[in-house]
């Protein structure tokens, strides 16, 4: 009997010998990425995790709107500003692009709470340096990151002290691990108080962008993700709730090769590649794909 069960197990042990860790598939990945990249991986259950490159400076590109959101919340709580109090938008605040706050009337009003919305939900560039502005400029923002303990993450755009770091990095910089710690200290209710902890969740729970990482998860899992891109650097930061436990996952790039926009680009390739490696070694019970067709409703 003891003999049968060997004989039984032997090509089961072959197989997952033969399967590459989620540490091995995605350092593959990252290997043949022409440009570098940056991964950080954890399951919030078991505390299994995977770290590549995950505590070198990348560019934030919109990722930087977390922290801003985060200090802005942190005004709201204090009571320096009203979530609901109507502001009055001047044009003279445009960001050139298409950002839907930019498309407003000179003199609309809307509520503080719909422009946070617009930072994060659309990533309205308009909107953000607006938050930025109103969380008490980038120098208040990067206080409340040192006070949260991030160490990496920093705001150097429209911040006096960090040129030398804009001209390098841009609007803000991080690290693989550190922005998806901002997002599991949000789920965990401890990034400040636990209802700032909840508004921040609630405002990363409703994103336009979903081509990529997003797209490689199920639509029935609830997420709360951020995302950023400029032409040589991808990134995004997802946390998902998934059935058998929750897992967070950041990739971000720079000095990308690829600066094309299309779908193929191999910041956003690397992006859906290691979010679904994700979903399927944390739920291998539960296998996902986009259906046929979905190319129609992606960019």
């Amino acid at each position: 009997m003891r003999l049968r069960c060997t004989r039984l197990c032997l090509p089961l042990v072959a197989a997952c010998s033969a399967t590459p860790s989620l540490h091995d598939d995605l350092a593959a990945r990252v290997a043949a990425f022409r440009g570098t990249a940056g991964v950080y991986v954890r399951h919030l259950g078991t505390g299994e995790e995977v770290a590549i490159a995950a505590d070198e400076t990348f560019p934030t590109a919109s990722l930087v709107k977390v922290p801003i959101l985060g200090a802005l919340l942190a005004r709201v709580e204090a009571g320096a500003l009203d979530y609901h109090a109507k502001l009055t938008y001047d044009a003279s605040r445009l960001y050139p692009g298409d950002d839907l706050l930019g498309s407003f009337a000179d003199g609309r009003s809307l509520e503080l709470a719909k422009v946070a919305m617009l930072m994060i939900t659309t990533s309205d560039n308009t909107a953000a340096l607006w938050c930025q502005e109103l969380a008490g400029t980038g120098t208040a923002v990067n206080r409340w990151l040192e006070d949260q303990g991030f160490t990496a993450t920093r705001v150097n755009s429209r911040t006096p002290g960090r040129e030398a770091a804009k001209a390098e990095f841009g609007w803000g910089q991080t690290t693989p691990r550190e922005m998806a710690e901002m997002l599991v200290r949000a789920r965990e209710g401890t990034l400040q108080s636990a209802a700032a902890s909840e508004e921040m969740m609630r405002c990363l729970a409703r994103i336009y962008w979903d081509d990529e990482a997003l797209s490689a998860i199920p639509p029935w899992v609830h997420t709360a993700s951020k995302q950023g891109a400029v032409d040589r650097s991808r990134s995004e930061a997802v946390l998902v709730m998934a059935p058998h436990g929750d897992f967070v996952f950041c990739v971000v790039t720079k000095d990308q090769e690829d600066t094309s926009w299309r779908r193929d680009n191999e910041g956003f390739v690397l992006l859906r590649e290691t979010a679904a490696a994700c979903w399927r070694h944390f739920e291998p019970g539960l296998p996902y794909t986009m259906p046929a067709g979905s190319e129609r409703f992606r960019y």
